[in-house]
C-alpha cells in the first residue's frame, strides 16, 4: 500500500524530528514545514497530504490562518498542536473544522495513535469495513449500527465504544484501557466517565445492551450470545 503523506508544521525543530521520527517508524512519509506560509506552499503544492499535524503558535502565519485556509478548500484532517490548555481555543478549534485538539506537552505515541484512528475514520488505512457480532452490525465507514435489522443512532464515542468492544469481544476490557484506546489519550479525570457512556449505550442497544457484561472492580466485557 503506498505510504500515506503527514504534514507536520511547528517552528520548533525539535519537536518536528520528534513527530517525525515516529511517524516515520509507522511507515508514513512525513513533510515539515517551520512556519504557516511555508506549511500552505507545501499543502497546495503536493495535493496528496493524507493529514496536517499543525501547532498554533507560529511566525508568519499563526496555525488559526493556516487551518482557514485549508479549510477553504480542502477537508483533510486536521490536528492542532498549542502549548495552551484554554477551552475557548478548543472550541474555536472545532468550530473552524479541526478534528483532533492536543495540548503541550503530549505523549508522540498518543499522537500517532490518534492520527491512526483519525485516518481509519476517514476511510484512509486499511480496516476491517463492516463488524457483526450476535446481531450488531457495524458499517465503520458509514458510522452506522444496526442491530437486528433495526438502526441504531448512537454518538460519536457511544460509536467508538461500541466498535471497540465487538472488536475486542470475551475480552475482560480495564476501564484505563478503554479510555486509552476509545478515548485515545492518557484520560487524567473521572474513570466513571466510562460508566455513563455504557449506561447509555446499553439503553440504546435494548436487549442487546445485555451483551455487554461489567466486570466488577475492573470494567467490562462483551460476549456474544449464542
Amino acid at each position: 500500500m503506498e505510504r500515506l503523506k503527514i504534514l507536520v508544521v511547528d517552528d520548533e525543530s525539535r519537536m518536528r524530528k520528534l513527530v517525525r521520527d515516529f511517524l516515520v517508524k509507522d511507515g508514513y512519509d512525513v513533510l515539515e514545514a517551520g512556519d504557516g506560509e511555508e506549511a500552505l506552499e507545501i499543502f497546495f503544492g503536493q495535493k496528496d497530504i493524507a493529514l496536517v499535524v499543525l501547532d498554533v503558535m507560529m511566525p508568519k502565519l499563526d496555525g488559526w490562518q493556516v487551518c482557514r485556509e485549508v479549510r477553504a478548500l480542502s477537508k483533510v484532517p486536521i490536528i492542532m498542536l498549542t502549548a495552551r490548555s484554554d477551552e475557548r481555543d478548543e472550541l474555536q478549534g472545532f468550530q473552524m473544522g479541526v478534528d483532533e485538539y492536543i495540548s503541550k506537552p503530549f505523549s508522540p505515541k498518543i499522537l500517532v495513535a490518534r492520527i491512526e484512528a483519525i485516518l481509519r475514520r476517514t476511510n484512509q488505512l486499511a480496516a476491517d469495513a463492516v463488524l457483526s457480532c450476535g446481531g450488531i452490525r457495524i458499517d465503520k465507514a458509514a458510522h452506522q449500527v444496526m442491530i437486528d435489522g433495526r438502526n441504531v443512532d448512537l454518538s460519536y464515542k457511544e460509536f467508538e465504544l461500541l466498535v471497540y468492544f465487538v472488536e475486542n469481544k470475551g475480552i475482560a476490557l480495564s476501564r484505563e484501557k478503554i479510555l486509552n484506546n476509545v478515548w485515545n489519550y492518557d484520560y487524567f479525570g473521572d474513570a466513571r466517565t466510562i460508566d455513563t457512556h455504557v449506561k447509555k449505550l446499553r439503553s440504546k442497544m435494548g436487549e442487546k445492551g445485555e451483551m455487554i457484561k461489567t466486570i466488577w472492580g475492573m470494567g467490562y466485557k462483551l460476549e456474544e450470545v449464542l
